[in-house]
């Protein structure tokens, strides 16, 4: 991908990869003084090879539109893109104040979880989306792994009911539908939301439906 924006925010995801693999290696060298230096180069090699792991895991994340905030133009759109990332937030919106603001923070979060595919669409263009999915309620975040919507956050209501709620709040909604990943976090609890898993599976035709 030749977007210069795209490119940056893949050497400033390395570098931190790098720095902060780095920073462990040297800390657990240093607690482990008694060890003989062929098992120090051991432990420093696994180490350096996850960290090209993680480096490469990350560019493949950037190939695929990770890293930035970008709108679905066409219903066709959505089905590829939910079939080439595990993990993806998709806001149905329309022109709207409530919407603008759900852009706002998914913007943010899309910088921050590179993990995460974050994308939009416009629910009145999209009637075969918006009737497969029961999109009713403006804004709604489809949360989608595995090309599964597995749950979905409907408008403010679980983010205190206004407006005015910060960033932090949507992304711990997002972690606990283990849609993110939280910095540091070593086990992710199970969604509590009881909404029914959908397939998004294109049908052959808009008037074509998968059995729930």
């Amino acid at each position: 991908m030749d977007n210069p924006k795209v490119q940056e925010i893949l050497e400033k995801q390395v570098l931190t990869v790098v720095k902060a693999v780095e920073d462990k290696i040297d800390d657990e060298i240093s607690a482990l003084d008694r060890l003989d230096l062929e098992d120090i180069e051991v432990l420093r090699e696994r180490r350096l090879q996850q960290m090209k792991k993680m480096a490469e895991k990350r560019r493949q994340w950037v190939a695929l539109g990770h890293g930035e905030y970008s709108e679905i133009q066409a219903e066709k759109e959505f089905f590829s893109v939910v079939k080439a990332s595990d993990r993806v937030v998709c806001h149905f919106y329309r022109e709207n104040w409530p919407c603008k603001v759900m852009d706002k923070h998914l913007s943010i979060l899309a910088k921050q979880h590179i993990e995460t595919r974050f994308v939009k669409i416009n629910a009145e263009k999209s009637p075969f989306l918006t009737e497969k999915l029961k999109i009713v309620v403006l804004p709604t975040l489809a949360l989608i792994k595995k090309a599964k919507v597995d749950d979905y956050v409907v408008g403010f209501d679980e983010l205190g009911g206004t407006d005015d709620f910060g960033t932090e709040e949507l992304e711990d909604r997002l972690a606990k539908a283990q849609v993110v990943i939280l910095e540091g976090e070593s086990s992710l609890k199970p969604s509590k939301s009881s909404a029914k898993t959908r397939s998004v599976r294109q049908g052959t035709n808009p008037d074509s439906s998968d059995s729930e």
